[in-house]
């Protein structure tokens, strides 16, 4: 590693230990050549995720993104902030635990679903409304009618159907 200080590549390792709750190491080093000290982090590096959009096109995964509209469909309910990073933490363990380097949006909005329903169910079904593009009040109704039972989503209803 070059010293940000004099370029020279000479430098030792004065101590190693865990940052980030484990998902670095935190290395203090001193240059051999010039003796001043700077810290430097190791991180895995990760190929970054892909979502598939309903259309085909590919993005990467954006957080962002992703907390924006779950926090737009929990405006005005009585959840924090926390609990909705909580949610979106849980949805990129779950991705990452698979170890997939894609997912449709559809994957990625049944996850947040999921976790949503547990949270809120107003958020829930203002989350399905725009995920799921409710076109008419019908659709509401009914996504509601089956929330009140302890019922299928409509995507599971779908599959019935088919089969």
């Amino acid at each position: 590693m070059k010293c940000p200080y004099c370029s020279s590549e000479n430098d030792r390792v004065l101590d190693s230990r865990p940052a980030q709750d484990g998902t670095a190491i935190r290395r203090r080093r001193e240059c051999i050549a010039c003796g001043n000290r700077w810290t430097t982090y190791e991180y895995i590096e990760r190929t970054p995720l892909m979502v598939i959009k309903r259309d085909g096109r590919r993005e990467p995964y954006d957080r962002q993104k992703l907390l924006n509209g779950i926090l737009l469909a929990c405006r005005k309910r009585p959840v924090s902030r926390n609990r909705i990073e909580e949610l979106v933490n849980k949805v990129e363990a779950k991705l990452s635990e698979d170890s997939q380097t894609e997912v449709s949006s559809k994957e990625l909005g049944e996850l947040v679903l999921e976790r949503l329903l547990e949270i809120d169910p107003v958020a829930y079904v203002r989350f399905a409304s725009v995920y799921r593009q409710f076109n008419s009040p019908e659709q509401f109704v009914e996504e509601l009618k089956h929330l009140k039972k302890g019922g299928e989503s409509e995507e599971d209803r779908e599959k019935g159907e088919e089969n």
